[in-house]
């Protein structure tokens, strides 16, 4: 059983107090080439899996959103243009650099008065109780130190009535795809890394802290029995590779 004062950094054991530090060392290092690598790493379908999510969300005018770990901003601006004028979206990150990037474009759009960006930890939301309609968070969760209590922050601040969309990588559910997706993760995601952001131990890391996250069920109960959600769904995507859990809070 794992001793509390530690939790995993990859596959490695670390202190707990230093895994927050240690992620945010892998983003403030990959930032800037953030979302060139998503393109590469996921052959452009990650722009599928997040349609899929914004679908999921059903944002409407005057809507109030927060996407957490929102990073460089792709589903943000994508919220900001659902909500309208009427609405509003906190883009929050816990990471400055890569905050910085989502900014930029928030400014580039024109989006700045839709759009403000919050530095927060997710598991000590700075955000009133019952605020927000929708919270996102799309590839995030996983690098979070304690999931349960980040869910459970999450749930304090959606509005009753209100839902949570989680994006993440997953479990294949077919074995020959679990196979290949190993493959693809170990030996050739840190050489893409390598080759275009010149950092393969980041990337090493991220096909690493894929396998620690949780599988479906396991998020799912973890969802509910931490988070305080009333009821969650999943929805399998690319055969599970992805897999977008869908929770509400009644």
């Amino acid at each position: 059983m794992q001793d509390k004062t530690t939790t995993d950094f990859g596959f490695e054991e670390v202190p707990t107090a230093e895994k927050q530090n240690r992620v945010g060392a892998v983003f403030t290092s990959v930032a800037e080439k953030y979302d060139l690598m998503n393109d590469v790493m996921s052959f452009g379908i990650h722009h599928i899996w997040k349609r899929f999510t914004l679908e999921m969300c059903a944002l409407r005018p005057g809507h109030q959103v927060l996407d957490l770990a929102g990073g460089t901003g792709d589903l943000a601006l994508k919220q900001a243009a659902m909500v309208g004028e009427t609405g509003g979206v906190v883009l929050a990150d816990i990471n400055a650099a890569m905050l910085q990037q989502g900014r930029d474009r928030v400014i580039d759009k024109g989006f700045i008065n839709r759009v403000r960006t919050v530095q927060c930890n997710a598991e000590i939301l700075p955000f009133a109780d019952n605020y927000f309609d929708c919270i996102t968070i799309a590839f995030g969760l996983r690098n979070v130190t304690d999931k349960g209590q980040a869910l459970a922050s999450m749930q304090r601040v959606l509005k009753p009535g209100g839902r949570l969309c989680v994006l993440e990588f997953s479990k294949p559910i077919y074995q020959p795809l679990e196979k290949v997706y190993d493959f693809y993760s170990f030996k050739l995601l840190p050489r893409m890394g390598e080759i275009i952001a010149r950092d393969r131990a980041s990337y090493q890391y991220l096909a690493e802290s894929i396998r620690k996250h949780p599988d479906q069920q396991t998020l799912k109960e973890l969802i509910l029995e931490q988070g305080g959600f009333d009821e969650a769904e999943v929805h399998n995507l690319s055969g599970g590779i992805v897999a977008l859990h869908r929770a509400f809070k009644y």
